[in-house]
């Protein structure tokens, strides 16, 4: 059979690519190995926030005499949890399924591999059976990173050492988790851990948590989750995996271990473009991320690449968009992928948003730029809302010209609000534009105007 696009990879970017095809009248089929929704829906950003969100609840109930509610034997029952965050993602994949169903996107639920290329098109096997198409978008997402620990995969193999996958299925939780990587994963779980009431202890092997996230906000970050007993191991190596728990060096060198009931390794995740037949048409990767140009177009006529397989920017977001740039450019419309203006948010308790560029960023490019900074105290909602919670919102704009470069928050509500600073980074804003805006009051989002008032 043949067919306008072939998506291979029903993650963020295969679906929605599909989708986006089959709503401009494309003839479309998507072939997925896993289960529809990719490791963003069934592995990773939902059930993660479903996770968090009863951890939520959770503080709430304990923490409810300073806004003068009480409770009393307030406990979680995690099997409850897990089961609630099944039934969350068997909904959305549902979702997905219709969606495609109604756009008239075929779909195989199998593993497929690209055997090569005739006049016809790309030929793809899946299930069994070959298919053809014109266009091919690869969409295979990414894997869980496994370096060559010591000991790592071998645990790995017995249960004791799990990636975001295992994790998030776990019905008993550990006394003592040791985490492997102080990125956005490992911090977002070791916060629901720790709110249960597990031992959190992070190994990091930077000198600061949270990976690109702005230096001042990841310090304060850090402080807020050790207040709350979270052990983190900074500048750290870790050189072994054993049964009973993982062995690192120190920065001055000394060999420590920490004893744990469970290992999360969380060091990364790395493009999936092996053993799907990518070297069958001659498709280009450097270190497994298949090499894309600004149209999301690979080195071969016809066929894109979107997603984390691309290796560019690791989020379902920046996957979405991707796919609907390859689509457009398939469909002939002319169509570019920006990357300046990519929103990252990080689910902790504060939660930390940022769009563009920090400080540190600004300042390796040479930007010369202003920056204002405004305690989350300035917003009334916030401190309505919150008690003894810390919060910032710190703004970048070029000194020149005067346009907003880049925006950080760490408070509640930093996740709902960061969209409204990506559009003024990826619309140019400049300051006097932003003062013109109204924004709503009482609402947290104000502190981006308090801040802009100071530049």
């Amino acid at each position: 059979m043949a067919y306008d696009v072939i998506v291979l990879g029903g993650g963020p970017a295969g679906y929605l690519a599909g989708e986006r095809a089959g709503q401009a009248g494309l003839k479309a089929l998507v072939i997925e190995k896993r289960a529809l929704g990719g490791v963003c829906l069934n592995e990773g950003c939902i059930p993660s926030k479903t996770l968090l969100n009863s951890a939520k609840v959770l503080h709430y109930a304990q923490d409810g005499a300073k806004f003068g509610v009480t409770t009393t034997g307030a406990s979680i029952d995690h099997k409850v949890v897990v089961a609630r965050k099944n039934k969350v993602v068997n909904t959305l994949v549902s979702g997905v399924k219709a969606t495609l169903k109604a756009n008239k996107v075929d779909v195989v639920n199998a593993a497929g591999f690209i055997k090569g290329k005739d006049a016809e098109g790309f030929i793809v096997e899946a299930d069994g059976k070959e298919y053809k198409g014109v266009n091919l978008i690869i969409a295979t997402g990414s894997a869980p990173a496994m370096p060559p620990i010591k000991g790592l995969r071998e645990n790995y193999a017995t249960g004791f050492v799990m990636t975001n996958r295992e994790i998030l299925d776990l019905e008993t939780p550990p006394k003592k988790l040791a985490i492997i990587g102080g990125g956005v994963i490992g911090l977002e779980m070791g916060v629901y851990f720790n709110a249960i009431g597990t031992e959190v202890t992070v190994i990091e092997m930077l000198d600061h948590i949270a990976g690109p996230t702005d230096g001042e906000i990841s310090r304060m970050l850090q402080k807020d989750l050790s207040k709350k007993g979270v052990i983190f191991k900074l500048q750290c190596k870790v050189m072994e995996v054993t049964a009973d728990g993982v062995v690192y060096e120190t920065a001055d060198g000394k060999t420590e271990k920490v004893e744990a009931d469970k290992v999360l390794c969380s060091i990364g995740r790395r493009p999936v473009s092996n053993e799907i037949g990518i070297e069958n048409i001659g498709v280009y990767a450097e270190r497994g991320a298949i090499k894309t140009d600004r149209f999301m177009r690979t080195n071969i006529p016809n066929v894109y690449a979107a997603g984390d397989v691309n290796g560019t920017s690791m989020l379902a977001h920046t996957a979405y968009r991707e796919a609907e740039v390859a689509v457009n450019n398939i469909l002939g419309k002319r169509d570019i992928m920006r990357y300046n203006a990519i929103p990252a948010v990080i689910y902790t308790s504060p939660e930390i948003a940022s769009v563009g560029e920090t400080e540190e960023t600004a300042k390796a490019k040479g930007i010369v730029y202003d920056c204002a900074k405004v305690p989350m105290v300035y917003s009334g909602r916030f401190v309505a809302e919150n008690e003894g919670v810390e919060g910032i919102c710190k703004v970048l704009v070029e000194k020149a010209s005067r346009k907003i470069i880049g925006v950080q928050l760490m408070g509640s509500y930093a996740s709902e609000m960061i969209y409204g600073a990506a559009l003024m980074v990826e619309t140019e804003m400049r300051v006097n534009d932003v003062k013109e805006l109204v924004f709503p009051h009482p609402t947290v989002s104000e502190i981006i105007r308090e801040a802009i008032f100071k530049l």
